[in-house]
């Protein structure tokens, strides 16, 4: 059978909390940087042909541009681990101006398993702070509970992982029970110059890290080759540099 719908509510709330990585101050007087454009993520995203024939991609509910959520719009839906609740709070409270932005999901045979991908493009010392925070949390949290905007939720033990070729890019190990489900994450954040991704695998009754981090490894290597940019590199990618259209 499919997941459950709760299992996958909580996946997409896993994912609004790894990718906390959006504008959530105030413009600065410095000027603007040059940032992909909301397309030139798009192009960069996993997809079925990147995995395999059994995926399918699933629509998301927003389009490739969004802007940072007005007060009181979305919740954190995050609890037990004060510093990355309080930047998913600082993030879904404080008005920010339009972000290129764009994600996906995947689902694997019977939606499971279930492969999550966003990316988010902003001021390169913007990103470094929230990039820092999450990191921090990460390795100081080692339960997480996820309220999806539903009567399920999911405590998590965490616990440190790598998933790809940079032992500095920040990932964990999320393993929980709902419904009586075994639920299992794999979830690790990345930067690229000024671009944030936030990668989240989910699967139901198994723990198998080795498909965890060969799509990790896939959906990295996807962006440095689309975007023009190296993982963990703090320098723009050259396709915002050129403008390049994709």
């Amino acid at each position: 059978m499919s997941l459950p719908r709760p299992l996958h509510a909580l996946a997409a709330a896993i994912l609004v909390a790894a990718a906390a990585l959006g504008p959530a101050r105030p413009a600065s007087a410095a000027p603007a940087e040059d940032l992909p454009s909301a397309d030139q993520l798009q192009s960069a995203l996993l997809t079925a042909n990147d995995l395999g024939a059994d995926y399918t991609e699933i629509p998301t509910a927003e389009s490739p541009t969004t802007e940072s959520p007005g007060p009181g719009e979305n919740p954190t839906p995050v609890t037990g681990c004060d510093a990355l609740s309080a930047l998913i709070e600082m993030h879904a409270t404080v008005p920010g101006p339009a972000t290129p932005r764009a994600e996906t999901e995947l689902d694997g045979p019977d939606g499971n398993p279930i492969v999550t991908q966003s990316l988010t493009a902003e001021d390169s010392d913007r990103l470094t702070a929230d990039f820092s925070t999450a990191t921090d949390a990460f390795k100081t949290c080692h339960a997480i509970t996820f309220n999806a905007d539903t009567t399920d939720s999911v405590t998590f033990t965490v616990t440190p992982v790598t998933l790809g070729d940079r032992p500095d890019a920040p990932a964990v190990r999320l393993d929980g029970t709902i419904a009586g489900v075994q639920l299992n994450a794999y979830i690790g954040i990345e930067r690229f110059g000024t671009v944030g991704m936030a990668f989240g695998f989910f699967q139901r009754e198994g723990a198998d890290s080795q498909a965890a981090s060969a799509q990790y490894r896939t959906a990295v290597a996807k962006v440095e080759h689309t975007l023009g940019a190296t993982a963990g590199s703090t320098t723009a990618p050259t396709a915002a540099a050129q403008g390049m259209s994709v």
